[in-house]
């Protein structure tokens, strides 16, 4: 145990894992993260070392909450085969005595086959599908390294995912292209089965020109169309006032609404809230500012909690915080923050404001009588619960309970059933 923790502001209870580095076998013309292999030129292939491994996972049992997840993302993580997450999972038990463990595995699918499926079922890691819709709008950017389109291939998975009772999320990129299809996309994703939708806007410098963004970016008026005809769309498929799909923003937007901390980091007053670790153990502020400025050390010489809660790291999140007058007389800004510390820096106009701002002042004017009287309806039922329900996490559903669906209160990533009511 370390003996100042108590000291520590910030708790670990989460950390962003990529143990192939930037390395994918996709070659997504959207793609940000495929660069950073310019930052680890000591060799092609970049994969985590098993000591990497342990020393990580050690620290992460011995310094963490109770309640502790681990993201694994990439580029891609399978490139890792099911050996290294074996280890991954012996890991977490020998080290992990009395903690309750979630582990979320983002992927393009890909190298996902019935072995893939078994393991990742047997041991209940949520898994994060990119996919961005229906084949014409999938296939747009999304393409295997010989250019050929990957759409088929990973309808295929997702399906031998969901078959497998694997918990599954639909993670959609909207670019310049899929954002003028909102309802063919909602209701492709539902056809197959992806109830729980994380819709991600692309804002991306241009490499060539970085005064302007990026030609697949999303526009700030096309973005906040999307967000606005989706609402409509997540709204008219609710059942006695209970939503029968989940989209992350609007769950998230929902918190703020209660006046609760919203899960989403990018909606929270200031961010720097978990770390990352690249394969090699070197830990930053975030996987956007995976950057030297960004660096907070390595894990195999230096404590995870002590780089979280470093002034480096304090510094990062205070970025966030750090916002123009146009923002902090916004009517809406208990509820968006600022967004995320990324697009404000891809903002090619404005740097000290979010690129979509224009987006988030369209869906805020656009749902918020709506929000706003579903928070205080559960603003209600809680006081109608009385003292033992207060303080809970917030919930969509009619019932007080939290529902086996519902993200888990302790923050993991997973699903309630999943994780803290395993055994309920």
């Amino acid at each position: 145990m370390l003996s100042n923790r108590p000291s520590l502001q910030k708790k670990l209870n989460s950390i962003l894992v990529k143990p192939a580095g930037p390395d994918c076998n996709m070659g997504c013309a959207y793609c940000f993260y495929l660069e950073k292999a310019e930052l680890f030129s000591e060799s092609r292939t970049h994969r985590m070392s098993e000591n990497i491994l342990e020393e990580m996972i050690k620290q992460v049992m011995s310094q963490g909450e109770q309640q502790v997840s681990f993201g694994w993302q990439g580029g891609e993580p399978t490139l890792m085969s099911i050996p290294f997450f074996e280890k991954v999972i012996e890991f977490q038990k020998s080290y992990g005595s009395g903690h309750s463990v979630g582990n979320g595995l983002q992927t393009n699918g890909i190298l996902i086959e019935k072995r893939w499926a078994k393991f990742l079922s047997t041991y209940s890691f949520l898994v994060g599908l990119s996919l961005d819709g229906p084949e014409h709008i999938h296939d747009r950017y999304r393409l295997l390294r010989n250019g050929k389109g990957s759409w088929s291939q990973v309808v295929d998975r997702a399906k031998l995912l969901l078959d497998s009772d694997v918990e599954v999320n639909a993670l959609t990129v909207l670019n310049d292209y899929s954002v003028k299809f909102p309802e063919e996309i909602y209701a492709f994703l539902k056809s197959i089965g992806l109830n729980y939708m994380q819709f991600i806007p692309c804002v991306e410098k241009d490499p060539k020109d970085p005064s302007q963004t990026a030609f697949f970016s999303v526009s700030p008026e096309k973005y906040g169309e999307f967000l606005c005809k989706l609402f409509d769309l997540w709204k008219a498929d609710f059942v006695e006032n209970v939503p029968t799909t989940s989209i992350r923003y609007f769950d998230s937007v929902f918190y703020n609404y209660v006046e609760l901390p919203a899960p989403d980091c990018t909606l929270g007053k200031s961010c720097g809230v978990y770390v990352v670790v690249e394969y090699n153990g070197n830990v930053y502020s975030c996987d956007f500012f995976v950057e030297p400025g960004w660096k907070l050390g390595n894990v195999m010489e230096d404590k995870l909690i002590f780089m979280l809660n470093s002034e480096h790291q304090k510094k990062f999140g205070q970025k966030k915080a750090a916002l123009p007058r146009d923002c902090k007389e916004c009517r809406w800004l208990r509820y968006c923050w600022g967004g995320c510390t990324k697009d404000r820096q891809n903002n090619p106009q404005e740097k000290s404001m979010n690129y979509l701002c224009t987006s988030y002042k369209m869906f805020f004017s656009h749902s918020d009588a709506q929000m706003s009287k579903m928070a205080e309806e559960w603003k209600g039922q809680q006081n109608l619960a009385g003292k033992k329900q207060m303080g809970r996490e917030p919930s969509l559903t009619a019932s007080n309970k939290i529902g086996r669906n519902d993200p888990c209160p302790c923050g993991s990533g997973q699903k309630y059933k999943k994780c803290c009511g395993k055994d309920s």
